[in-house]
């Protein structure tokens, strides 16, 4: 995402007093996962702070375990710890020393460091003929172009990324990343960095509330001590984003401030202050998030910005929050749902990074509207109860700039997704995923909450029963500091909430089952499942995960062996087992243990891909499938590079002996020091009939 988000006649949201709800423990889970899924409550700033020194230390050793080529390397954005010591290691990706744009992913990891599953922005392989631009840094738009590798939703192309600034015709700064293709001029894409959404105080909306405020000599400062030392400036006089000044620190004399009336400038400056801290607060006691990076520092904010400005922005450059006064159809725009939006769009570009285009501008928007619904939920404040309903508070005409029960309502947002949705205007195509949050959330039906009426309907035509605000939020965390990256589709959203809904609830539970049907209720269809695959019937596919879909679920194998890098091929789908290729003598092996049930016949068969550098038809590195019963191990086959191919294929192995067994199948790949030889595999199964 871009450095700066901002309000817009079509963005808000917020939310009030809720309490995480009480994961369940989980026996198996998604991505290599076992036990319980829950983020350590304990893994504070300076907890992360030295996961991240120490993860930064092995970058070389992870970039050549994700087989990625010797011109890439990784550099360590984030770290995110489990209470079962599984780890989330979030890295930005360089090719030849240049930053790829879209080249993030997320290594989610056991407690030893051994990598399980990725989940990868752009699974593109990079290999640039050249780094020598065709088209010269002077010949793009902007000031300060700087080579760089474009992926996002592209095929990697040597590009410029330069800077274009400007003013919007409502007075919102405009600061644009644009990519230009360095070998013919043409303008890849443009993504906005300021990203427009709309003692004791009393407030424009809130009523009268209490304040964290700092004494300075005979007088006091809007100061948050308590939340990183968060300050409130006077911003009047400043009519330019680029104009970085802070503007005046409000003081006060007698620490009561404003009067709930735009007579008083301190007024707005109540609401912010108060903003910030409910922000602060909510992330913090419901995800145990310290701050908007958190690091445990704080943002500022700037009220009475520029003149008659109707709007709010978030600026990731100066880590700070602007605010307009409002004009002709807005008022002050410093509702409780406004700073939520706002300071969720700063903890977006600190986790996954969604861009601001296509599908995962849509997540971006809807991100800062579900987390800003669920700050003015959590406040509880009686002068501004929670709802679904976006920047209700600061429209002139008393309607709202968005609806989450009916995005469609507003007159350009949309309730349900197609393939064209990433066409959108992000604060339109945020309508699929604010829909998706309410109807996990709420369910269907009409009800009113907060005093206003809301009835929720899927694209689907079929009745559902929500989760809970609480739970619904949790699982959109989980995804967003975990699952998703800076390309994420609306599909690829859904299918990272239901690998959290079973990190928190359960692969069985009723959490798991309602996000599937939410998301097929706003037209999305997800390829994650809940529940666990494989099963007993005669015919059926005993073996568990059996494509490894779900990362090395069920399997048990060597550091990196499950994987979804672009550097090899799966036979299907994304994930595939990929054993050797090093090309130095190395073990590495696979297995899961299965109950075979009597039958009189079993045959196991697997797809499987040799590649190899050897010649001849000497067995130099070689693949074993072995079975393990009552204590004895049979070797039923052996490939080697003499099996090469150009492609998958099948392979059968007749069990039958083995019915009425509980057995463990071990494959075993083993290579010598000299040419390499990659085992890959894919789509196993094992029937009985």
């Amino acid at each position: 995402m871009g450095a700066v988000a901002a309000l817009a006649l079509s963005s808000l949201a917020m939310a009030g007093t809720v309490h995480a709800a009480t994961p369940a423990t989980v026996t198996s889970g998604p991505s290599g996962h076992q036990t319980s899924h829950r983020a350590d409550p304990s893994f504070g700033p300076g907890q992360r702070k030295a996961a991240v020194a120490d993860a930064k230390k092995g970058e070389d050793t992870r970039a050549r375990q994700l087989h990625l080529g010797a011109k890439q390397d990784l550099v360590v954005k984030d770290v995110q710890r489990d209470v079962d010591g599984v780890e989330h290691v979030r890295y930005e990706r360089t090719y030849a020393g240049l930053p790829v744009v879209g080249g993030d992913l997320v290594v989610h990891q056991t407690g030893s460091g051994a990598p399980q599953t990725v989940d990868w922005a752009s699974r593109a392989d990079i290999t640039l003929g050249s780094t020598t631009p065709g088209v010269a840094a002077g010949k793009v738009r902007g000031q300060d172009a700087r080579k760089v590798v474009y992926a996002a939703n592209h095929k990697p192309v040597l590009a410029w990324e330069s800077t274009v600034t400007g003013t919007a015709k409502d007075g919102t700064p405009i600061r644009n990343l644009v990519y230009t293709d360095a070998r013919n001029g043409q303008q890849l894409a443009v993504l906005p960095q300021i990203v427009t959404d709309t003692g004791t105080g009393s407030s424009l909306y809130s009523g009268t509330v209490s304040l964290t405020t700092t004494p300075s000599g005979s007088s006091w400062t809007l100061t948050d001590g308590a939340r990183g030392g968060h300050k409130t400036y006077d911003a009047t006089g400043i009519t330019s984003e680029s104009d970085y000044r802070t503007g005046t620190l409000f003081t006060d004399a007698d620490d009561v401030w404003g009067t709930g009336t735009t007579s008083s400038k301190q007024s707005a400056a109540v609401d912010a202050h108060y903003g910030a801290a409910l922000t602060w607060d909510f992330y913090k006691n419901t995800f145990g998030r310290s701050g908007i990076r958190n690091n445990g520092v704080a943002a500022f904010s700037r009220v009475h910005f520029g003149n008659s400005y109707e709007n709010a922005f978030w600026d990731d450059s100066c880590f700070c929050m602007t605010y307009g006064d409002g004009g002709a159809s807005l008022k002050p725009v410093v509702a409780i749902d406004v700073a939520g939006h706002e300071m969720s769009h700063g903890v977006t570009a600190a986790t996954d990074g969604l861009g601001y285009s296509g599908d995962a501008g849509g997540l971006n928007e809807s991100t800062s509207d579900v987390m800003g619904t669920m700050v003015e939920f959590s406040a509880n404040n009686s002068s501004d109860p929670g709802d679904y309903y976006i920047g209700e508070k600061i429209m002139k005409d008393g309607t709202y700039l968005r609806r989450m029960d009916n995005p469609s309502a507003d007159g350009g947002s949309v309730n349900c997704w197609s393939t064209s949705t990433k066409n959108l205007d992000p604060h339109y195509s945020s309508g699929v995923g604010n829909h998706l949050f309410y109807l996990l959330a709420e369910g269907t039906g009409s009800k009113t909450i907060g005093g206003l009426p809301h009835n929720g309907t899927t694209c689907n035509g079929t009745t559902l029963t929500g989760i809970g605000r609480a739970a619904a939020a949790a699982e959109w965390y989980r995804s967003m500091t975990t699952y998703w990256t800076s390309t994420t589709t609306y599909p690829q959203a859904a299918n990272g909430m239901i690998k959290a809904a079973k990190d928190l609830y359960g692969a069985t539970s009723a959490q798991c089952t309602a996000t599937v049907a939410a998301w097929k209720g706003v037209s999305v269809t997800p390829t994650e499942t809940c529940g666990t695959t494989g099963g007993g019937g005669t015919g059926s596919n005993l073996l568990a995960n059996p494509g490894f879909e779900s990362g090395a679920t069920s399997w048990t194998s060597s550091s990196g062996v499950i994987t979804n890098s672009t550097s090899g091929t799966p036979h299907a789908g994304s994930y595939y087992a990929w054993l050797d290729g090093y090309g130095t003598t190395h073990t590495d092996t696979l297995s899961q243990t299965v109950t075979v049930p009597s039958a009189s016949k079993a045959t196991l068969s697997f797809y499987l891909y040799v590649d190899t550098e050897e010649s001849g038809s000497t067995a130099y590195d070689k693949l074993t499938v072995a079975v393990t019963s009552g204590g004895t191990t049979t070797t039923r086959a052996t490939y080697s590079n003499a099996n090469a191919s150009s492609g998958y294929v099948q392979k059968t192995i007749d069990l039958s002996a083995y019915t009425g067994k509980t057995i463990t199948l071990k494959l075993t790949g083993t290579e010598d020091s000299s040419a390499a030889t990659s085992f890959l595999l894919d789509d196993t199964s094992l029937t009985t009939g």
